[in-house]
């Protein structure tokens, strides 16, 4: 949890305050990425009529596995937000609850992040991935096998025929 207390901007309507904070999140990633280091967040908490609006850039570093050739590799990313954290908002609505004047940035630094990652990660656009017969690396070099043949049609390398 990285909770920020919000009540002073309740109480001030138009008011807004910048943070600028460091901080590393649990379950910031998926089965190929993960959010090991510290995300970055350069923010305007603003108030507004419905609650406080959080906007500004987040950045960092992701640690991927690449979906074809399962290596480590790492990218940096900056996501851009803007949400809305209301009081007496549900789990339901399309905007974050303010709790006690508190809000608690981790579950939309959780789905900005999230959603900006790559579903099948690629450590280069041309990995050429593992072989699925011996599990070389492709991109090595280390596979020997050759060319798939399907059996049903070895008959048709003993056709002759005339030019």
């Amino acid at each position: 949890m990285v909770l920020l207390d919000v009540r002073d901007l309740l109480e001030k309507p138009g008011a807004a305050r910048r943070v600028t904070l460091e901080e590393r999140f649990d379950q910031l990633g998926t089965e190929l990425a993960r959010g090991e280091e510290p995300v970055r967040l350069e923010i305007t908490l603003a108030s507004v009529i419905e609650g406080v609006e959080v906007r500004g850039p987040l950045s960092g570093r992701i640690a991927y596995r690449c979906a074809r050739c399962l290596k480590p590799f790492e990218e940096e990313f900056r996501v851009e937000v803007r949400e809305l954290f209301a009081p007496g908002a549900s789990d339901e609505a399309d905007e974050y609850p303010v709790t006690e004047g508190h809000i608690d940035l981790e579950p939309m630094v959780r789905d900005a992040v999230v959603l900006g990652m790559p579903f099948s990660p690629l450590c280069r656009p041309d990995c050429l991935g593992l072989c699925e017969r011996c599990g070389g690396d492709r991109n090595l070099g280390e596979c020997t096998c050759g060319p798939d043949v399907d059996s049903r049609w070895e008959i048709l390398d003993e056709l002759e025929l005339d030019d």
